[in-house]
């Protein structure tokens, strides 16, 4: 790869020549400027004000406009003797957990790669310095005309360095999270958690830009003379969904994406809310007062029938209980007095015994 930049990594008293490559590259379709009349193709050339002409890039240098529209040469020479320490050199300046470092903050990345053999050792050392730690290094660094923010990490055998946005340089996100007080009920975030475990984790290496195939189908059937693809239909937008049915749909499509059984499929299925309808489009109703007078007389009747059926019920009860209670009297005046006529027969029979007795003797 080729480096874009050479200097060192100032670490403490010890410095390690390195030279900084790009660790990414872009894989965007470009197009050109073209004349849509006749195809031609539109440049811009770079000409010198002063003299009228086009010059090359050899011929180019930079300039900083002062306030009065004055230019005032500036030279490679110039920017390499600053008086700052990082012109070139990676000055590390603290060791922070990575968890310190809002991503907002990202910017390029890039490899820093050993310069030479010398660099081997030193290189090696901050390498397995920053493993152990579990740790990042914060430096600064001057880079096309400005001086910079980085943050090194290790990845795999190397280190690399992620330019960082200074912080004054994020802004604050005022007025971008709603306005208005929602209420997010336990069962939704229930449903959102199953959604987000049944979706899982992804490959990244298996996700592609499907933007930039597209393109490249396009392009391939304009130079073959053919139609090129139509784009599906887009979903219609601007109802408003059923939130918790929206959600349930969700998590049976991703376990049914992914070959998991589901339950019957009893939940609601995503509907728009009913509209609201204004004052003037609804047509009268007649009859409602009626409708609702009626039905509050069929429900008072249906009360007064069932309060009669348990009433009767009630009466039958007491009467079948009053009849247990004659017969059961009765039952026990016939057995006192079959007791007292045992009684007085005994008494006759034992009296003329005694007379029987008196008169034998």
């Amino acid at each position: 790869m080729r480096s874009i930049w050479n200097g060192a990594i100032s670490f403490g008293l010890v410095s390690i020549p390195i030279k900084l490559v790009n660790a990414t590259e872009s894989h965007s379709i470009s197009f050109r400027q073209i004349h849509t009349e006749d195809g031609g193709r539109i440049r811009y050339r770079k000409v010198c004000e002063l003299e009228d002409r086009e010059v090359s890039s050899a011929e180019i240098g930079k300039g900083y406009e002062d306030a009065d529209g004055t230019i005032i040469p500036i030279t490679d020479e110039d920017l390499s003797h600053l008086p700052i320490p990082t012109a070139k050199t990676i000055e590390i300046v603290a060791f922070v957990p990575g968890d310190r470092i809002d991503p907002l903050q990202m910017d390029a990345a890039y490899y820093l790669q050993a310069g030479g053999a010398p660099a081997a050792k030193p290189y090696t050392l901050l390498r397995e310095a920053l493993k152990r730690s579990n740790k990042v290094a914060i430096a600064k660094y001057a880079l096309r005309g400005r001086e910079r923010l980085g943050m090194l990490r290790v990845v795999g055998d190397a280190i690399a360095m992620h330019g960082l946005l200074w912080p004054d340089e994020v802004r604050a996100p005022e007025g971008v999270a709603p306005d208005t007080d929602v209420t997010v009920r336990d069962k939704e975030l229930d449903l959102a958690d199953a959604l987000m475990d049944t979706l899982g984790e992804v490959d990244l290496d298996d996700l592609h830009d499907e933007y930039r195939e597209a393109v490249e189908e396009v392009v391939a059937a304009k130079a073959a003379g053919e139609t090129p693809p139509e784009a599906p239909s887009a979903p219609s937008g601007g109802k408003v969904l059923d939130l918790m049915a929206a959600l349930e749909k969700s998590v049976r499509a991703a376990k049914e994406s992914r070959g998991e059984a589901t339950e019957a499929p009893d939940e609601a299925d995503v509907r728009p809310l009913p509209e609201r309808k204004t004052a003037g489009a609804s047509p009268k109703q007649t009859g409602g007062k009626k409708s609702t007078s009626t039905a509050k007389k069929a429900t008072a009747a249906s009360g007064s029938a069932r309060k009669s059926t348990a009433k009767t019920a009630k009466t039958a009860k007491s009467a079948q209980t009053a009849k247990k209670a004659t017969q059961s009297q009765s039952r026990s005046t016939a057995a006192k007095k079959t007791t007292t006529t045992k009684k007085t027969a005994a008494k006759k029979t034992a009296a003329k015994k005694t007379t029987a007795r008196k008169r034998t003797a």
